[in-house]
Parts: C-alpha cells; structure tokens; sequence
C-alpha cells in the first residue's frame, strides 16, 4: 500500500502570525486555492484512490479542489487532525487548529463521508495535544485499518506536525520540525 500525505494549501491563519493563529476554522487564502489546484497535475487520481481529510476547513477545501469532479472515496477523519509535533505536555490546541463540529460537516459538506470507525471523542478533542503512548496506539491502529481497505493508493490530506509524526511512528526516524513539508507539499511512503 502506498500512503501519501499532502499538506493543505496555505491558510488563512498563516498570514499574521500568531495574531492569525486564534482565528476560528480559517479557510484557504488565494494562494492556498491556486495550490490546491495544481495538486491536479501532481496526482492523477483514480475512483479506486482513498482520500483522508482532517476535519478542519482548509484540508477539506484543499480536498474538495483538487479533487473536483473526481469520483473517488474521501473520509473526513480526526486520525489525520492536528497535531502538535514534536509534543508538548499541557500544550493546548489553538483556535486555527479546533475541529469542525460533526454536525457542520454533514450539513456543509454531504458529500463526504465520515470515519465512523473512530471514537466518538476524537471527533472532539481530536490527537493534537494528545500524549505520544496514546498516540502512537492509535497510529498503529490506523495504519493497520487502511491495510485492510486494499487499496493501491490512499491519500492523506493533514497538517504539517500530523504528517511529520505519522512519518516519524511508521519509519521509526527521529524527525524535528524542520522535516516539516511546505504547503501542498507531499510526502510517500510504502506501508
């Protein structure tokens, strides 16, 4: 299986930081779209291809745009929420980085399913500031449910600390910030 994470197009909550940091559920700026957009001629997508987006608005808009009139599955999924990297104990997840409330992204966005397979708590807390032992469980658990969606490909559209903590659990790397992925920036690996 080949796994490959993106990193939204730049956000709204980029652009003034960290004054931007407390905005609430910031969308993609211009430049975020434009990025998303040439993700097109990045990845050709296929109906048999899997998409997990993190449930947070500028991710699933960078989805949805790359991704228009594509007929593939997209699984909007807290798994691939958030997360602070490296991890930091009594952090606190900030406002840019708050899930959107289930109820929203059924009515906003219909079209898309939800990971149902999760607890009901990470549709709230989501693995931002979550304890490494507690994550890295969960890591494992994820990793270990997409091998058995049987898929050649499978997409995870996250955040910059999210993508480098899954990257450091599957390689058993130690990675640092600096291995963080620039907007829509991409990284494979084989699982």
């Amino acid at each position: 299986m080949e796994l490959i994470f993106i990193r939204h197009g730049q956000g709204e909550h980029t652009l003034d930081i960290p004054n931007s940091l407390y905005l609430k559920n910031p969308s993609l700026t211009a430049k975020g779209i434009n990025q998303a957009e040439l993700l097109r001629k990045k990845f050709l997508i296929t109906d048999e291809d899997i998409l997990f987006i993190s449930p947070i608005r500028r991710t699933i808009e960078t989805a949805l745009i790359w991704t228009k009139n594509m007929d593939c599955r997209k699984i909007v999924s807290p798994l691939v929420s958030p997360r602070i990297f490296p991890t930091r104990t009594n952090a606190e997840t900030l406002p840019c980085d708050e899930l959107i409330d289930l109820e929203i992204i059924k009515s906003d966005y219909p079209n898309l399913e939800l990971d149902t397979n999760v607890a009901t708590y990470l549709w709230h807390e989501g693995i931002n500031t979550m304890p490494d032992r507690e994550y890295n469980k969960i890591a494992h658990e994820f990793i270990a449910s997409l091998k058995l969606l049987k898929s050649n490909k499978i997409y995870i559209v996250s955040h910059d600390g999210t993508i480098t903590a899954y990257r450091q659990f599957i390689s058993g790397c130690s990675l640092s910030r600096e291995d963080f992925l620039d907007e829509t920036g991409w990284f494979e690996i084989k699982c």
